[in-house]
């Protein structure tokens, strides 16, 4: 799995992440802001899990964000031996 965290209250609405993965990326009609499609909010983060073939996609976005408000992390495997 993968863990999308967005920054939104950070967020200058270029909608670069909506065109990077718009499967999970849509922008506000409210404010203007990009929002984390299916997201929960904790605190001033929205976050959402995916599965491992999401990766290449949201890191696109991730990139793509002028104002690197866009993390995604990798769950670590543990591999038997």
């Amino acid at each position: 799995m993968i863990k999308i965290i967005h920054h939104r209250h950070k967020c200058i609405g270029c909608n670069s992440c909506v065109e990077s993965a718009p499967d999970h990326w849509v922008m506000s009609k409210k404010d203007g802001k990009s929002m984390l499609k299916k997201s929960l909010q904790k605190g001033n983060y929205y976050i959402l899990e995916l599965p491992e073939w999401e990766y290449e996609s949201q890191m696109e976005a991730a990139r793509n964000c002028p104002v690197n408000i866009i993390r995604v992390n990798q769950s670590k495997k543990f591999v038997k031996a």
